[in-house]
């Protein structure tokens, strides 16, 4: 069955080139030209693309939203704002990239396929069910993270962060490696992309993220996990 994408844009040029791309690449779409059709309609997609300008319910309202009843849906935005500023909003509230217009279909494509097959790796799981360290539990082959006890709500990018850190225990890893692995190899964001998604999951997993307990600074390389853990595999 055709993976479903949710395309939220309300210029009907933009919209009706995002169907025809994303249909010749085997997609089904559901185009909305406005926040409240998007928030009606969202929870049948495999996937988000989300323009951030629209009338009504504007783009990041509408992420808020999605992010606040699943936390995991992957999501991209569209946005001709290119300003740091907000680029950032978006991914401090939630989505897991964005594209600045006019775009490139390839590069869309391509960020499409590598978000979705970074989320369904992660509903699948691999040979490493579990991982624990101290007190957070990531539970990879069902997708869900806990931290003393309670649950955690995360987002598929900091989830594959989270994943990636923890299946290397100790190693330093710099931006531009996570952005690789993570991203994609495809991604053409900045490094403050990576900044901003490490503090957002600190301040999830982290009691104090001012003195993080699992994901450490390494001055001058970028960012390693703990290599306190312990790592559960399938019978």
């Amino acid at each position: 069955m055709s993976r479903s994408i949710l395309c939220v844009e309300d210029d009907p040029d933009i919209g009706r080139l995002l169907v025809t791309i994303l249909e010749e690449a085997g997609y089904a779409v559901d185009w909305v030209m406005d926040g409240e059709a998007a928030l009606a309609r969202w929870e049948s997609a495999s996937l988000i693309l989300l323009d951030l300008m629209l009338p009504g319910i504007d783009g990041l309202a509408v992420c808020r939203e999605i992010r606040a009843r699943h936390a995991t849906l992957p999501l991209i935005m569209l946005t001709a704002r290119a300003g740091t500023h907000d680029v950032v909003t978006g991914l401090e509230i939630g989505a897991d990239d964005y594209l600045t217009k006019p775009f490139d279909s390839d590069i869309l494509l391509a960020r499409i396929r590598a978000l979705l097959r970074r989320h369904g790796q992660s509903e699948l799981g691999a040979s490493a069910t579990s991982i624990v360290a101290h007190e957070l539990e990531i539970d990879i082959a069902n997708h869900r993270v806990s931290l003393a006890g309670q649950w955690l709500s995360l987002t598929a990018r900091e989830f594959s962060l989270l994943v990636l850190f923890a299946q290397h225990p100790g190693r330093g890893f710099s931006r531009g490696e996570l952005l690789d692995q993570v991203w994609g190899a495809e991604f053409e964001g900045f490094d403050h992309t990576v900044n901003t998604h490490i503090n957002r999951l600190r301040g999830k997993i982290e009691k104090d993220p001012a003195h993080p307990r699992y994901i450490h600074t390494v001055w001058g390389i970028g960012y390693r996990f703990t290599d306190d853990v312990t790592v559960g595999r399938q019978s």
